[in-house]
């Protein structure tokens, strides 16, 4: 009788003790899978912020190069001079000739605009003949020709797109 008491004891020791060895090593490995998961988890998440930011320098980058203060090899156009109204600083010329050339272009271009949108015409500034010429208001007082056909024809273009969309 003892020794089936013993043995018992022995048995349900091993059985114990195998039992806490099998959690333990159970829980272990669920440990273990987490873990990974964890570790998934957190690359998929480096992943997607990666995407994320090169998404946002691709964006960065065609905001920069469409920004008309930059020529097409990404340099800041006119040393980055550019006046509050917005137009680019070119040098060399009046203050009468770049304003001059501004207020008659722009004043040009919204009324050939307004013309071609009553008139149902396509949207195409190039083909007027007071932004080919550019010499409405020019004054030989003020001196370089092409530096006013520059400002003109770019504040025509304003005005242009202005007056075409009923501003």
């Amino acid at each position: 009788m003892k020794k089936n008491l013993l043995m018992k004891r022995v048995i349900t020791s091993v059985f114990a003790l195998s039992l806490l060895l099998g959690v333990g090593m159970t829980a272990s490995s669920v440990t273990q899978g987490q873990d990974r998961s964890w570790q998934r988890d957190q690359q998929r998440r480096q992943r997607q912020w990666e995407r994320e930011q090169r998404r946002r320098q691709r964006q960065d980058q065609r905001d920069w190069r469409s920004d008309g203060r930059y020529n097409n090899n990404g340099r800041y156009n006119n040393n980055g001079r550019y006046n509050s109204d917005g137009y680019p600083v070119y040098g060399g010329g009046s203050y009468d000739l770049r304003q001059t050339a501004l207020n008659a272009g722009y004043n040009e271009g919204i009324k050939e605009g307004r013309k071609d949108r009553e008139r149902g015409e396509r949207f195409e500034f190039r083909d007027e003949e007071d932004y080919r010429n550019a010499n409405t208001d020019y004054n030989s007082r003020f001196g370089n020709r092409s530096l006013y056909q520059t400002y003109f024809r770019q504040a025509f273009q304003n005005g242009y797109t202005d007056g075409y969309r009923g501003y």
